[in-house]
């Protein structure tokens, strides 16, 4: 598995004094809302994400190698109800991934079947 690491960024400005999302959350390609302000922690738990965009492997390569990306800023839901507008994935290691409803970007974060908590990565959506 092939990993894109990248370089850190300040995301204190979208964080209020309670450790919540300032402005609303929304789909980075479509603008679809996905949470409103004040719906979700902060959160730096790091986690691995699939990048949506893959290069083409080799006919020749037998597994399947997906091109990834270590983030570990997070909007954190308790409650996938929350969501104003999200989808799941199938499970994949008992976790899902989430992408936009309404254009099925992603993934843009995941969904812990252990815990229910969800996650949204910063750097994957737009703060309006």
């Amino acid at each position: 598995m092939a990993s894109e690491d990248t370089a850190p960024a300040d995301f204190s400005a979208l964080v209020n004094e309670d450790g919540k999302n300032k402005t609303n959350v929304k789909c980075d390609r479509c603008g679809s809302l996905i949470l409103k302000s004040t719906n979700s922690d902060y959160d730096t738990t790091e986690f691995v994400l699939p990048l949506a965009k893959q290069k083409r492997q080799p006919v020749e390569q037998e597994a399947e190698e997906f091109t990834t990306e270590t983030l570990k800023d997070f909007w954190m839901v308790k409650d996938m109800y929350t969501f104003e507008n999200i989808g799941f994935s199938n499970t994949v290691d008992n976790r899902k991934y989430l992408t936009c409803a309404d254009c099925e970007v992603g993934p843009i974060g995941y969904h812990d079947l252990e815990t229910k908590k969800s996650y949204i990565a910063l750097a994957r959506v737009k703060h309006e």
